[in-house]
């Protein structure tokens, strides 16, 4: 047996305070009701009645008319009231009517007026504070896990430790290679003039050797991990929260810290070190190069001298800054990552964050260490 299509929605006037309603009130069935609704007449001072016992069907579209002319009515009248609407459509009125209230009540926020600049500096505080609590949280969580590690030896992820052992470190050789060299150089250059003027050209051993194993090494190869490993960091795990891979994570049992953040800050810990003895080696070579093409300072001399300025204090000084440097790091790209919400978007601005707040905490951690080593007559 065909079934009969229901008639499309429509409003009747029956009396000056009453209006029926038939038809089926659903999306389908609503395409005209708009220029209906347009041509009503609403009536001043008067309490209006709506009869609504002849709706054959009803949807969200439906009830959102139907709110939308009570609004008119209320707005008009004052006063308006439905009759004999089913149980099951009276349900999904009240469900659509607390989703427009919803709606209106959280409008006004997006519309706001300016901000002051006061304003503005207490709500930028405000965020800055809540993400460094939030920061303290994600180390504590993540030092909780690694203390799991140590107590548990046996769940050690040595794979992932061991991938991300090349990629932050030996896939890093080249360019930190390059810019360590190319450092030395400058250095070297740059006070080659001063010296000469002197006679003082054999002190350009001890200018390349301190400025480079104490400072200038560890400091260009944090940040350049920073913008290479740190950013890889935040973008691989953002993507994963975007696409709602950690969640998947948690749901099958495994513990996203354990398995994305742990073996990346072991492997930092363990690669950033060599990386910066690797800087060293680079840069004091270039520095001695430029040594002998300015200053006529042979090899054998540059390396005489080297070896009575520089103590082995100056280069661990250099080599304990590293691990520091590697936790920042780590931990910032990590956190970052962390915080991704929404889209592609929101990828790319954890990323950049985690570059900038990286490369700034470094050189804080750098200047601390400075201070801290002045103080102590390093």
């Amino acid at each position: 047996m065909m079934q009969i299509p229901a008639a499309p929605a429509s409003i009747t006037r029956t009396t000056p305070q009453e209006l029926a309603l038939s038809g089926s009130w659903t999306v389908r069935g609503i395409g005209r009701i708009d220029a209906e609704l347009d041509a009503l007449a609403m009536p001043s001072g008067s309490v209006m009645v709506i009869d609504a016992s002849h709706i054959e069907a009803f949807d969200s579209a439906g009830a959102w008319i139907v709110h939308k002319l009570l609004r008119r009515l209320r707005g008009a009248s004052g006063l308006a009231e439905i009759r004999d609407l089913r149980p099951d459509f009276v349900r999904l009125l009240d469900v659509v009517g607390q989703e427009i209230a919803h709606q209106a009540s959280t409008r006004p926020a997006d519309v706001v007026k300016p901000l002051t600049k006061l304003e503005g500096l207490g709500h930028s505080t405000a965020a800055a504070l809540e993400q460094g609590v939030a920061l303290l949280a994600f180390v504590g969580e993540a030092s909780i896990a690694l203390g799991g590690w140590i107590a548990h030896p046996a769940r050690i992820r040595w794979r992932p430790i061991l991938y991300n052992i090349r990629s932050a470190g030996f896939d890093a050789l080249p360019i930190v290679g390059l810019l360590s060299f190319l450092l030395g150089v400058v250095v070297a250059y740059q006070g080659a003039d001063q010296l000469r003027q002197y006679g003082a050209n054999i002190f350009v051993a001890d200018l390349v050797g301190l400025s480079m194993l104490r400072e200038f090494a560890p400091l260009i190869t944090a940040i350049i991990v920073a913008g290479r490993s740190g950013s890889a960091y935040a973008a691989q795990i953002g993507s994963m929260a975007v696409s709602e891979e950690i969640d998947a994570m948690r749901t099958i049992g495994i513990a996203p810290l354990e398995m994305l953040v742990l073996p990346k800050v072991i492997a930092l810990f363990i690669a950033l070190p060599l990386l910066t003895v690797f800087a060293d080696v680079l840069g004091v070579f270039g520095g001695m190069i430029m040594a002998r093409v300015q200053l006529a300072v042979s090899y054998t001399e540059f390396l005489d001298r080297f070896v009575k300025t520089v103590s082995i204090t100056a280069y661990l000084i250099g080599i304990a800054k590293a691990p520091v440097f590697a936790a920042v790091i780590v931990t910032v790209g990590c956190f970052q990552g962390f915080r991704t919400q929404g889209g592609a978007d929101s990828v790319g601005l954890q990323t950049t964050r985690s570059v900038v707040q990286s490369i700034f905490l470094v050189i804080v951690a750098d200047a601390l260490f400075s201070v801290a080593f002045s103080a102590l007559d390093l």
